[in-house]
């Protein structure tokens, strides 16, 4: 069932629970995830971030994802990640993501706070849901630098800009800074699990975590616990396939048909870990497929409106 973040996320926040969004770059970690998702009965998110196209690219990915996810037996959104210039955007929402991540907390607020808004816009056109990001998470999809982890309060996101930024851009979810970051850490993260519960107190908007792989299942659990309704994982099983097709490379004679199936369940594995630790498992039977991404002819419509609007 192919749905958007506004199908999956705000019953989250509801129940108080996590639904794990799992980079999906090749074929063997897309059937993973979904293998890991409906045998614990758990919606999931998965797909791409700009940074990974160089492996997979956009149009190769969205003739795998999107009929994946509409073949599933449970709510499945196909979401770009860490999307960071307007044309990576577009070109998802044209291939039929059904959500997307505009990235721009590098850039100053108020740019961040004008092009995500602009992004939002077009994203509800095409029927789909956006995350946006303010405060910056360390290691941009690398490694944390020392400086970003012993002095992470300066990436910190506050509860005013929060409740702000949401109200200016529209966003279905706001990726938050509040210690983690992504990719191995090279320090032990400094989570400000009050921050967390203050910013979910002061928006109503679904939170996300970036930067989970590496935390402790105590940092997830108290995490969910403050608030946090979506959490981002790609080290974690990235590791586990690799780990799986050495621990099954026995001799010159073996082919990559031959790890397969080992890669594949270590993937699935991993992911059901991280959905029983979300607490996100069995929580399908309230979640209804009323997304408009499917409606092709009304977002014809509605975005050749909406792009006339910013092509002025």
């Amino acid at each position: 069932m192919l749905v958007t973040m506004n199908e999956v996320l705000p019953q989250a926040k509801k129940g108080h629970y996590a639904v794990g969004l799992f980079n999906a770059v090749t074929l063997e970690l897309a059937q993973g995830i979904i293998a890991a998702a409906e045998e614990t009965g758990s919606p999931v998110i998965f797909g791409t971030a700009e940074v990974l196209l160089p492996y997979n690219s956009l149009e190769d990915l969205a003739m795998i994802l999107i009929p994946m996810a509409k073949r599933a037996k449970v709510p499945v959104v196909v979401h770009l990640d860490h999307g960071l210039h307007k044309e990576t955007c577009l070109k998802a929402l044209k291939l039929g993501f059904s959500s997307i991540m505009y990235d721009c907390s590098t850039d100053t607020y108020e740019n961040n706070c004008a092009r995500v808004k602009e992004m939002a816009d077009i994203a509800h056109s095409y029927g789909a849901s956006i995350e946006g990001e303010i405060g910056h998470v360390g290691g941009a999809e690398g490694a944390a630098t020392a400086e970003q982890q012993s002095d992470a309060s300066k990436f910190y996101t506050t509860p005013e800009e929060a409740k702000d930024f949401v109200e200016r851009t529209g966003v279905d979810a706001l990726a938050i800074a509040v210690g983690t970051a992504h990719g191995a850490y090279r320090l032990p993260p400094k989570l400000d699990f009050d921050r967390i519960k203050t910013i979910a107190n002061t928006v109503s908007t679904p939170l996300v975590l970036h930067g989970g792989s590496g935390l402790t299942d105590e940092d997830f659990r108290k995490c969910i616990e403050m608030g946090i309704s979506k959490v981002n994982i790609f080290t974690d099983i990235n590791i586990a396939a690799v780990s799986a097709a050495f621990a099954h490379f026995t001799d010159m004679g073996k082919g990559i048909i031959d790890l397969l199936p080992s890669i594949r369940e270590a993937i699935t594995a991993s992911v059901k870990e991280k959905m029983q630790l979300f607490g996100c498992c069995g929580k399908v039977g309230n979640i209804a497929n009323t997304s408009s991404v499917n409606d092709e002819a009304l977002i014809r419509t509605i975005v050749e409106e909406v792009l006339r609007k910013y092509n002025k």
